[in-house]
């Protein structure tokens, strides 16, 4: 077979985001939208990553993505790939396609340089929703700015793409599909989507201690993946390895629109695991003690108890805390931990505790994974319900979610049998009155007017100028709030590689250690995201345990206010609080 040029001319707007390219379908199915951005992104690499090289190509399953993996194929043929690695159906998660990468030996003993991944992460899928692409390096990581630049400067100039008229692969089961493309083999692998990421995941836990604690009948356990790719990994895991009861598992069957949900486990939109775990508005007579969620491409995750609510900021302090007694693969100790700015300090307190390196980077993943591969950082988080560690470069909602019950397991290794077992609720207060609790919320505002968006945040540097007028404004919405002791728009200088990250978040930090932070979020696929981000620290004992929404309304008041949200955005009330 030959290689073909087919002539084309480029699109705007092909800019990857923190996350890649996110379009709705009707953007991506546009005839040689697909095309011009995966060529952009072969002409991008190194020859010698895409010459001769294997590449992964999969996906969460979303809407759109058998077709897509088609067009990559042909196209990797066409520009002188000598194998593709396709999950079982077209599915991986993120992290898997991250232990893929890095784990993952060819029968000729070479390993993938990189991978396609067709995800739009907690994104709604369907013909009208969202679909996304992103690359990731050899390293398993997201594609590094170097990169993402200049495969947007090439989808600018863009005149022709690389394909060959393969036939189509069949990707619903494991074999292997060989063709000759111009004097040379193109090979398509289909894979069993689990069997790398469970064997990974068995190196890291002690499943037997977990598999104890599932046993106990004290403990009941409930896992939704929100009919995201993690449901091809639950059953595997959680009962054929762990011995959870089936039934412990809620909307684990993958689907193309997500069952016509939105995949983000958060506390609006996981709407049955958070009815289930009796914190819904009519309650439930006897929750499980221990709920997750994992978002559509199963690198997010929630941590709930029974009637209890674990913020991702908690969660990745509480891990870092407990990993070393409770995880075998840190028995020897933690490297280093790091959060993304938007995350609260939480975990910088327990850094300074256990004596670690700290890291406050920006939001994207990729900052994480240059500390990793610099051996800086063994456990990261972001407030976004993302929570990871060194073990991928890519954050993993099904490690988080064993991270847990190995913590569970471990503070309850001499009281299975007993008449009441640690909760997570005993480990997040004991947490708190430990290290002091970080009250904090996060408010978003979803498709708001870009042209609004950009001027809301550029009102709020423009106040920063002068922070004697802002405590006056300040005092009068709120006189029981704090001073402002600063503010900045973060900027970040990556230890690891020397550049530079700038505009990643407007913040106001006060005297008492309170912070507000706003930021416009790259993952959306129309309009923009407003985040706004609201954090009280309070280490007094007698006020630790008071609901968080009481304890921040002060500061609510102001951050809106302040910014003047609603006259900005026209907006009364965010699309969402977490």
């Amino acid at each position: 077979m030959s290689i073909k040029r087919v002539q084309t001319t480029p699109f705007d707007g092909q800019k990857p985001g923190t996350s890649g390219l996110r379009k709705k379908v009707k953007v991506f199915i546009q005839p040689n939208y697909l095309q011009n951005f995966v060529q952009s992104t072969f002409n991008a690499l190194p020859a010698d990553q895409v010459k001769g090289a294997r590449l992964v190509v999969s996906g969460d399953g979303r809407y759109f993505s058998k077709e897509a993996i088609q067009i990559i194929i042909k196209m990797a043929a066409g520009n002188g790939v000598k194998s593709v690695w396709v999950g079982q159906n077209g599915l991986l998660s993120t992290p898997a396609v991250s232990a893929v990468v890095r784990e993952r030996v060819g029968a000729d003993g070479s390993k993938a340089s990189g991978a396609f991944i067709l995800t739009a992460s907690h994104n709604p899928g369907g013909p009208n929703e969202d679909f996304g692409i992103k690359y990731n390096m050899g390293n398993g990581g997201p594609a590094p700015e170097s990169i993402t630049n200049k495969i947007y400067e090439n989808t600018t100039q863009i005149k022709e793409y690389l394909t060959v008229d393969l036939h189509e692969v069949d990707i619903t089961k494991p074999g292997l599909t060989s063709f000759e493309v111009e004097g040379g083999t193109f090979t398509v692998d289909v894979f069993d989507s689990a069997s790398d990421y469970v064997k990974l995941m068995k190196s890291i836990f002690d499943f037997d201690s977990i598999r104890k604690l599932l046993s106990s009948p004290k403990f009941t356990f409930c896992f939704d993946a929100l009919h995201g790719v993690g449901g091809a990994y639950a059953k595997r895991i959680f009962v054929e390895e762990l011995g959870a009861k089936e039934s412990s598992l809620l909307n684990c069957v993958p689907k193309e629109d997500f069952g016509g949900g939105h995949p983000d486990p958060n506390l609006t939109y996981a709407k049955e695991l958070v009815a289930c775990m009796g914190l819904g508005k009519s309650d439930t007579q006897d929750p499980p003690e221990f709920g997750a969620a994992a978002d559509g491409d199963a690198d997010r995750n929630m941590i709930l108890g029974k009637r209890f609510f674990v913020t991702p900021s908690d969660s990745v302090a509480i891990i870092a805390a407990n990993a070393v007694e409770a995880i075998p693969y840190f028995k020897s100790g933690l490297k280093g931990v790091a959060r993304s700015m938007p995350t609260s300090a939480a975990l910088d307190v327990v850094a300074k505790h256990l004596n670690l390196k700290f890291f406050e980077v920006p939001t994207g993943w990729k900052f994480f994974g240059n500390l990793m591969d610099a051996g800086l950082c063994s456990v990261c988080g972001e407030e976004s319900f993302g929570t990871g560690s060194d073990h991928i470069r890519e954050k993993d909602g099904i490690w988080a979610v064993l991270a847990w019950l190995s913590i569970l397991a471990y503070k309850n290794k001499d009281n299975i049998g007993g008449d009441k077992l640690v909760t997570v609720e005993d480990i997040v207060r004991k947490h708190w009155s430990t290290y002091g609790r970080h009250y904090y919320t996060r408010y978003d505002y979803e498709n708001v007017d870009a042209g609004k968006a950009k001027e809301l945040m550029t009102s709020l540097v423009n106040l920063q100028s002068s922070i004697p007028e802002v405590n006056k404004i300040v005092k009068g919405i709120r006189s029981d709030v704090a001073n402002v002791a600063g503010g900045d728009e973060f900027e970040y200088k990556d230890s690891v590689d020397g550049s530079i990250s700038k505009h990643q978040g407007i913040r106001y930090l006060f005297e008492d250690g309170s912070r507000l932070v706003f930021r416009l979020s790259g993952t959306g696929s129309e309009g923009a995201t407003i985040r706004l981000y609201i954090e009280q620290y309070e280490k007094d004992p007698s006020k630790i345990s008071r609901e968080s929404s009481e304890a921040l309304a002060p500061l609510v008041e102001v951050a809106l206010k302040l910014s003047k949200m609603q006259e900005f955005t026209g907006r009364s009330a965010p699309t969402v609080i977490t």
